[in-house]
């Protein structure tokens, strides 16, 4: 007898199938989070902002963070920021298989941070495959990134814009590309 709910199964790494007794869960808190969104989208304030933002991801967000909207996000009680983060315009997180930032993270106008996937096998495509990303202090994500599930993101490493992150990397250094690779050593 299973004693998780499909939360805890995602955030533990569990494949869960599109037929799931709970798959429906999903979708219904995506809509609540929505209707979140929605309020933090519209308003010029910081501290409401911020507010938003700290019940949907049911975390306190700490005042030294600043997040300009719109912000789009399907869950968000599996994202953990830290302090001194910034995050710029039109970022895109998709975070059921967990998403952490650690303090003094810069990410750029429209990064992605897409903690889920699909299997490549036709029939079990509308399965969901989550794995965390977690982005280490003083990374840099660039402009129109896009990190995808498993991956972490080393210490002071920098995302250039417009890569395709599939693999993890590693502290102090710059990647690039699709797929990103390392260009130098910083």
């Amino acid at each position: 007898m299973r004693t998780s709910n499909i939360f805890e199964r995602l955030l533990a790494g569990e494949t869960i199938s599109s037929n799931d007794a709970e798959a429906y869960k999903m979708r219904e808190a995506s809509f609540a989070t929505k209707a979140l969104l929605l309020k933090m989208n519209n308003t010029a304030n910081p501290g409401e902002v911020r507010n938003f933002l700290s019940q949907i991801t049911a975390t306190k967000i700490h005042e030294s963070v600043t997040v300009f909207t719109p912000f789009h996000i399907n869950y968000g009680k599996h994202t953990k920021i830290g302090k001194n983060v910034f995050i710029n315009f039109d970022c895109v997180f998709l975070d059921l298989g967990g998403i952490t930032i650690d303090d003094n993270v810069l990410i750029a106008p429209k990064v992605s941070l897409l903690s889920e996937g699909h299997p490549i096998n036709a029939n079990e495509r509308h399965s969901l495959i989550p794995k965390r990303i977690h982005i280490k202090k003083n990374a840099w994500i660039g402009a129109n990134a896009t990190i995808l599930q498993g991956v972490t993101i080393g210490e002071n490493a920098i995302v250039a814009a417009g890569s395709v992150v599939s693999k993890d990397v590693p502290n102090n250094v710059i990647v690039g590309g699709i797929p990103a690779k390392i260009i130098k050593e910083i």
